[in-house]
């Protein structure tokens, strides 16, 4: 339920029918948010959304592919028709698989591109004008220490995560006096479908995700929901002088 402190407020969060997106889906319907989750996968939509409304929350599934400029505009504006204006936007939404450089071929680039950078410009490029007429808005962007620090095999997804943090600083700037903040969370290596399939699609998965647990200080991999609970700190009404901050939740992976 909303409270005076956390007003109902409308959010969007892409990649939202699994591993992170789904806990971020969550965390935001317990703050009294009503929780638009976007996503390609429409069985993974419906399960988010079904376990926010058994909570007596408000969630809608909305088809959407980040890649497509139309889908996101549909999509927006489907959210605005059933809950209202997007008040928070969160864009989790990615895709990678872990290869050496060399090994790597323009439609890779493109793909791991458009969907981990491209995607935040077009749903971010939809969702601020709203925010702006209102005075109030919240972009929280999802990124990757991997972006902060490097990593190995991930050298294209690297670079597009790298871009995310250096937009969402420079939106911040442009929107500092138009109510609106935008700040970024990096994830330390998580336990994600999508990390899942980069560890079963390797030699020796063991031997991976060994290795990402031990160069962790705390000596595992995160949890979904520990991500989400930076997210909904960014998406607060408490967080509102906070803005172009970067934010990992690694493990002590990253710290800077």
């Amino acid at each position: 339920m909303s409270t005076p402190e956390s007003p109902e407020r409308v959010a969007l969060v892409t990649g939202g029918g699994s591993g992170i997106g789904r806990e971020i889906c969550r965390a935001l319907a317990r703050a009294g948010r009503k929780v638009a989750v976007a996503d390609i996968q429409n069985g993974g939509m419906a399960e988010t959304v079904a376990q926010i409304t058994a909570a007596d929350g408000v969630a809608l599934a909305v088809p959407m592919d980040i890649t497509s400029a139309d889908a996101v505009a549909s999509g927006v504006a489907r959210i605005n028709d059933a809950l209202g204006p997007v008040d928070i936007l969160v864009n989790c939404a990615g895709w990678d698989e872990l290869m050496p450089f060399l090994s790597t071929d323009e439609d890779f680039w493109e793909r791991v591109i458009d969907i981990n950078f491209k995607g935040a410009l077009r749903t971010t490029h939809a969702c601020l004008p709203p925010m702006i007429e209102s005075g109030w808005g919240r972009v929280i962007n999802i990124s990757s220490d991997a972006a902060r620090v490097g990593s190995s095999m991930e050298a294209v997804y690297s670079g597009a995560k790298g871009a995310v943090i250096s937009f969402s600083k420079t939106m911040a700037r442009e929107m500092a006096k138009k109510g609106v903040t935008v700040n970024v969370v990096c994830p330390g290596p998580t336990a994600t479908p999508l990390l899942d399939g980069i560890v079963n699609a390797s030699d020796d998965g063991e031997k991976v995700i060994n290795a990402m647990a031990r160069a962790v200080p705390m000596k595992r991999v995160g949890e979904p929901h520990e991500v989400a609970s930076a997210v909904a700190y960014f998406a607060s009404e408490e967080a509102g002088y906070v803005t172009g901050q970067t934010l990992s939740v690694s493990g002590g992976l990253t710290m800077s």
